[in-house]
């Protein structure tokens, strides 16, 4: 996807998120970190820009949630959480680039629970590569990209990275060097 591809997935979001709202009062849009902050920061522009819509928006990281935190040897990257809003019945739409195994997506669940119980959350990401180890599915898909074991999907936003696109990339030779 270059960057034209997705502007056209953010405008699409944007009327998807909204579409079943007489009052998009009670949607809120959390991004999870890293770039998944940056889709969503995307896709309320959008909405704003099109709906002229007020829709909160907060960052959520999830790196003391995940299942795998304890096992791993280096100290973890953490990041800033930040959600100015009650989440007291509230609908929810995570975000974020790429869905893999579904075990971040289920972290950030339990993340959102301690800051508050949601009516709903819905999750949406910009790609779905598969090999799911959990039963999670996106509720907003960009597009889905069935990947090899040696690949990987990079989404990358111009705040980052310089450019906005998203690659299909070969670890496979990355590893070997």
């Amino acid at each position: 996807m270059n960057s034209e591809d997705l502007n056209r997935t953010y405008l699409r979001f944007a009327h998807q998120f909204l579409e079943s709202y007489d009052n998009p009062s009670r949607l809120a849009i959390i991004g999870m970190q890293t770039r998944g902050v940056f889709v969503g920061k995307r896709i309320l522009e959008s909405i704003q820009k099109e709906f002229g819509a007020d829709i909160d928006f907060g960052i959520l990281d999830v790196t003391f949630y995940r299942d795998d935190f304890r096992s791993k040897l280096k100290m973890p990257d953490v990041k800033v959480t930040e959600i100015p809003f009650d989440l007291y019945d509230r609908d929810v739409v995570l975000v974020d680039d790429v869905l893999y195994t579904g075990r971040t997506v289920r972290s950030a669940m339990d993340a959102l629970m301690s800051y508050g119980r949601p009516r709903k959350i819905q999750f949406c990401c910009m790609v779905d590569r598969g090999h799911r180890e959990l039963p999670i599915a996106p509720d907003f898909t960009g597009m889905y990209v069935p990947t090899h074991s040696k690949e990987e999907v990079r989404v990358k936003v111009k705040e980052l990275d310089g450019e906005d696109a998203v690659y299909l990339v070969d670890v496979g030779e990355e590893e070997d060097e």
